[in-house]
């Protein structure tokens, strides 16, 4: 397990990759976020898109799970916030998105010594190399403690 101790700025991971079905798509925005371009294939080529996309909330809901997996070593206690979210293209049915996770700052909390803050930037990218969706998330982390 590593601890706040453990990490430094400049860290970097990055996730295998995840291909998202139409039918995933469609699911996902008929659930909860039912526009047509997500939920309606004919509908999705008169739109600004040409086609069927993914919500930017599963494509952020997709970047979770990938940092979850490529994570699962750090004691994180929980999510703080996140900031600069920005969608910069659409997931499309078939693309394959990767994460690129880089520690960008860390500090202990002020008000419990048994807990820091880590600031991660996350880059999803597509196939092709193409910056999908970019943000800046903070987390609470374990501290190592005596006994």
């Amino acid at each position: 397990m590593q601890f706040y101790e453990d990490i430094s700025v400049g860290d970097v991971r990055e996730s295998d990759g995840y291909t998202v079905s139409k039918s995933e798509i469609v699911d996902f925005g008929e659930k909860y976020d039912p526009q047509p371009f997500h939920t309606d294939e004919e509908a999705a080529k008169d739109s600004v898109f040409g086609g069927l996309v993914a919500s930017g909330w599963q494509t952020a809901a997709i970047c979770m799970r990938l940092n979850v997996e490529t994570s699962e070593d750090i004691a994180t206690q929980a999510g703080v916030g996140v900031d600069n979210l920005r969608w910069h293209l659409p997931l499309q049915p078939g693309d394959t998105l990767r994460l690129r996770t880089e520690i960008i700052d860390k500090r202990p909390s002020d008000s419990d010594p048994s807990r820091g803050y880590l600031t991660t930037r996350h880059e999803g990218r597509n196939q092709d190399d193409e910056l999908v969706i970019s943000y800046e998330a903070t987390a609470t982390i374990r501290r190592k403690t005596d006994g």
